[in-house]
């Protein structure tokens, strides 16, 4: 499986990794300037144009087009330090209408048959139960292949195998290096709509990354609930410390040691 990897600006070194998500070879220049915006988050245009191997004037056209239907929107790039002269830089990102042409149809179905099936199952506590059930038996058979990709020897870290899984799975998902662990970016997710009426899809979906990453995470964002990323913390794991080194009873050297704050001997 094949990886992206990218550098992104920061007082701190950030990798973002992808796996890259095939696009028909039809889809109109503009598709492919706001579906490089979904994979890979907020873009400025000189990135859009990199990434998609056209000139910034070209790519403008298209975000020009993007702003007017109201499928983009832009704001100004986050500068860490010092900032230089001259006009702040802008980042583009998709606004809920432009998220939602990349929707798959039959949410509207979908949300109907779970509201069912939590009134058959009693409603209240019951109903929640039943919701909470099927989403957890829902992303099991997804797990089992994900962590056959966990089990692969390739260099990767298990959250940056796991996002290349999630992305041949829609999510357009990327992981970032920060302090005292990594963060799991998705970018897409496919049953936004439904998990904004139904949460136990999202907290069945964090257990599951607990459960494959063999570590507690925390779930800091999410679409469903508007933000731009669904984010997740996955923690290093802690790193056992040596035991200590004990005296034999038979160590016949000095009993004279040294002070471990100072490094003098003892009076």
């Amino acid at each position: 499986m094949k990886y992206m990897r990218e550098r992104e600006e920061g007082p701190e070194a950030v990798v973002e990794t992808t796996a890259p998500v095939a696009m028909p070879s039809a889809v109109s220049s503009r598709e492919r300037v706001a579906r490089s915006i979904l994979d890979h988050g907020p873009s400025s245009a000189a990135d859009l144009a990199e990434r998609l191997g056209v000139t910034q004037a070209a790519v403008r056209r298209h975000l020009d087009s993007l702003l007017a239907a109201g499928l983009v929107t832009a704001r100004e790039q986050k500068v860490y330090g010092h900032r230089g002269r001259g006009r702040p830089a802008k980042v583009f990102l998709l606004t809920d209408s432009g998220r939602d042409a990349f929707y798959q149809a039959y949410d509207q179905l979908a949300a109907d048959a779970l509201r069912f099936l939590a009134e058959a199952a009693g409603g209240g506590e019951a109903g929640r139960d039943a919701l909470a059930a099927f989403a957890r038996a829902r992303l099991a058979r997804d797990a089992e292949r994900y962590r056959e990709a966990l089990g692969e020897s390739d260099g990767l870290t298990p959250t940056e195998k796991l996002a290349g899984v999630l992305s041949g799975d829609g999510y357009a998902a990327t992981v970032r290096r920060a302090p005292l662990g990594e963060q799991l970016c998705q970018h897409h997710c496919p049953v936004a709509h439904i998990a904004e009426q139904f949460p136990q899809f999202c907290e069945a979906e964090t257990e599951v990354f607990s459960q494959l990453l063999g570590t507690h995470v925390q779930r800091l964002a999410t679409i469903a609930h508007g933000d731009g990323v669904c984010t997740t913390f996955v923690p290093t794991p802690a790193v056992p410390a040596a035991p200590a080194a004990t005296r034999s009873s038979t160590d016949t050297s000095s009993p004279v040691s040294s002070s471990p704050v100072s490094g003098r001997n003892p009076v």
